[in-house]
């Protein structure tokens, strides 16, 4: 059985209504979409501060204001970033206790691996902690397949979920990031991640900085979070890594500086260093009430 995006479900249940409202109301004016371009401007605005991702957006989580975009609308291979849209599958299927068989087709990818092995069986939730915390691959295609059938099929559905997010510069061929003819933006990416930060299972799973791993044979596998933010301050609230030659280094990151909720999109960075910069700029805000001058931006970091 395929299962539809959580996202649909609450369109499907209302067009199953058989009796008109009691009464009609005047609709408001629609909400400006998440992650909506504040300008046409490749870089907005002209005072942010410089980072090294090819592309990037930064938007508060709470409302989806854009508060920082650059080249926010180029279409890019986004790597295991794009886990955070088969979290939200997996999350909105539900049933995350339940057991699930690897399979052999299950364990031919790489690099990052868990070793997973045929025949054994793990609950939905325990491989989908591995997923948000170290980013492995066998563990990521077991639950695409156990989701849909195969993992082609799961991206299929990964497609029309980003569609109805908003994501509509997006095309997935798989549920990992590995190289393929697929792409998304960093602004569809700022999408599916405001998405992903309402859900309280995946929230308490992307801040989770070690975890031990009960594999079936008894033997125990300490894994550490890809994104190094976490440890830094327990304002960096998670979200997800990736890297691949083709994508370069990619980091979505999320935190709470200064009362303000922020997402960081950066894509298609070259340096080691995305972490700093990730820091850097989420302790900045030319829209918030902390906004901070330059030369104030040291003090701020050593604050986070």
């Amino acid at each position: 059985m395929k299962y539809l995006p959580l996202i649909l479900i609450p369109a499907l249940l209302a067009g199953c209504a058989t009796a008109p409202p009691a009464q009609v109301m005047r609709a408001g004016p629609a909400a400006a979409p998440v992650a909506a371009a504040p300008s046409q401007a490749p870089v907005w605005p002209a005072n942010a501060p410089a980072l090294q991702a090819q592309s990037a957006i930064l938007i508060d989580a709470q409302t989806g204001e854009v508060i920082f975009q650059k080249n926010a609308d180029q279409q890019r291979p986004v790597a295991s970033t794009q886990k955070l849209l088969t979290a939200l599958l997996i999350v909105g299927r539900g049933n995350l206790d339940a057991v699930l068989t690897i399979r052999p087709e299950d364990t031919r990818v790489e690099p990052t691996k868990l070793g997973l092995r045929p025949g054994e069986r793990y609950t939905r939730r325990s491989l989908l902690e591995v997923i948000m915390v170290k980013s492995c691959n066998d563990a990521c295609t077991a639950l695409a397949r156990d989701h849909s059938g195969s993992d082609a099929t799961f991206a299929s559905l990964m497609n029309q979920a980003a569609w109805s997010l908003g994501a509509r510069h997006s095309h997935f061929l798989n549920s990992h990031g590995l190289p393929a003819p697929e792409y998304s933006t960093a602004r569809d990416m700022a999408r599916i991640a405001f998405a992903a930060y309402r859900q309280p299972e995946l929230r308490r799973m992307m801040r989770v900085q070690q975890l031990a791993f009960r594999h079936n044979s008894g033997k125990m596998t300490v894994l550490k979070a890809t994104n190094k933010l976490l440890a830094r301050s327990p304002a960096f609230t998670g979200m997800k890594t990736g890297y691949t030659e083709a994508a370069g280094r990619c980091l979505v990151s999320s935190g709470r500086v200064g009362g303000r909720e922020v997402i960081l999109v950066q894509l298609g960075s070259k340096t080691k260093n995305i972490f700093d910069d990730a820091q850097r700029v989420m302790a900045w805000s030319p829209q918030s009430s902390y906004y901070l001058p330059v030369a104030a931006y040291g003090a701020a970091e050593r604050s986070l």
